[in-house]
């Protein structure tokens, strides 16, 4: 197959960039090794699948320094570049290392707290992140607003110098591992829409708190329900001031979407050879429709690629992450469900057995059906691709906003 598109080759590296590059590359190289190897396919976003191996290498992480990489030293980082958190990204994909377990900390709740939390707050909450000492989880979706964001009913109102939480989140990833959840709360009584939410963290080992998983398809439990009933957190674990949450939720909402652009490509070129293999052993490359729709694939993981530099070079100018992250997240997800509906044609009969590493002639087979289940929903979390479109349309191309319903 002809070669994949590389995004770090199609951006120019200073010196400083190159030589960070290649101390990632060493220090991958010396540290993939035993356990760690091996593993990129063992677990994704959305499910805890060899977790405890995930954990271990989130700990070897932070003994490394990867952690909180563009962080202020006083918080624990090391005050990388944009450019750089950009080279450590793509070459931890390509590296094939495992699953990240931190990611909704790190990546999520951590650039809202720098760009709109208080001094002390970074002070307390950043630096046991890069240590690898906590995991958070993301309270955004309940049952009545997912992609919705602005119709959520969770409520917190205060009590003295706490605020006392109550209602429900829902899919709300590795909550049963979760020390804190960051979560988005109405704490105005009577208000509507983006009006009186707020960006609260909340610690999730207390009475007034349940976790229940929600089993998969895939036999995992990485989603669960998070149920809040008189639940409390200190006055001081807001994040911005009470009511003006909407601003801090979009930060993080904006990295969730920009960062999935920095690893996907990597691990789908990972899973188009895995096929292509399995695709000849199996004899189905022999069938000139399978063979067309391989190469429709890649040329699709191509354009992907071109978006990808496209996006990662805006944000090298802007120093951040636009609205054009919904380019990628809405492209991406679509794809990976079309190659992998493909995977499943190649397997045939075997792509109805089950989804355990051990069920069926051979582990890659077993990713592939895996990667078909979880695919589904990618289209769906941070954002349904009509959502990504709605973003795209007004706020990229500068289109009319969509008309809101008018309550009868």
């Amino acid at each position: 197959m002809a070669r994949q598109l590389d995004p770090l080759a199609e951006i120019p590296l200073s010196a400083a960039d190159a030589e960070f590059r290649d101390e990632v590359r060493t220090w991958l190289d010396e540290h993939l090794v035993g356990d760690f190897a091996g593993q990129a396919h063992r677990g994704g976003p959305d499910d805890d699948d060899n977790w405890e191996l995930r954990r271990a290498w989130e700990a070897e992480l932070a003994r490394g320094g990867w952690l909180g990489l563009s962080w202020p030293r006083e918080y624990g980082g090391r005050e990388a570049t944009l450019s750089q958190e950009i080279v450590f990204a793509m070459e931890y994909a390509r590296a094939g290392a495992p699953p990240r377990a931190a990611f909704h900390g790190e990546t999520l709740m951590a650039p809202a707290l720098l760009a709109h939390g208080t001094e002390e707050q970074k002070q307390r909450f950043l630096p046991p992140m890069t240590r690898a000492e906590v995991v958070w989880c993301q309270g955004y979706s309940e049952p009545g607003a997912g992609s919705d964001l602005a119709n959520v009913s969770c409520r917190a109102h205060r009590d003295g110098d706490e605020w006392v939480v109550s209602g429900e989140k829902i899919w709300t990833t590795f909550a049963h591992h979760a020390d804190w959840i960051f979560a988005i709360v109405r704490t105005e009584p009577g208000s509507v829409r983006h009006a009186g939410l707020s960006y609260l963290l909340i610690p999730l080992d207390q009475p007034g708190v349940e976790v229940r998983p929600i089993r998969t398809m895939l036999g995992d439990s990485g989603f669960n329900s998070v149920y809040f009933d008189g639940a409390r957190t200190s006055a001081d674990n807001l994040i911005g001031e009470p009511g003006s949450g909407w601003t801090a939720a979009m930060t993080t909402l904006g990295h969730e979407r920009a960062t999935s652009v920095l690893n996907y490509q990597f691990s789908f070129a990972r899973e188009m050879e895995q096929l292509r293999e399995l695709a000849t052993r199996r004899g189905a490359l022999r069938d000139e429709l399978v063979r067309d729709r391989f190469v429709e694939a890649f040329i699709g993981l191509q354009i992907m690629g071109y978006n990808n530099i496209r996006s990662l070079t805006r944000a090298l100018v802007d120093g951040r992450f636009g609205p054009e992250a919904s380019i990628g997240k809405y492209y991406w997800s679509r794809w990976h469900q079309s190659f992998t509906e493909l995977a499943m044609d190649v397997l045939e009969s075997d792509a109805l057995l089950g989804t355990e590493w051990d069920d069926g002639p051979d582990e890659a087979s077993a990713a592939m059906r895996r990667a078909f289940i979880r695919a589904r929903a990618e289209t769906i979390y941070a954002g349904t691709s009509e959502i990504q479109k709605n973003i795209i349309s007004e706020r990229v191309l500068g289109l009319p906003r969509e008309p809101k319903p008018v309550a009868s």
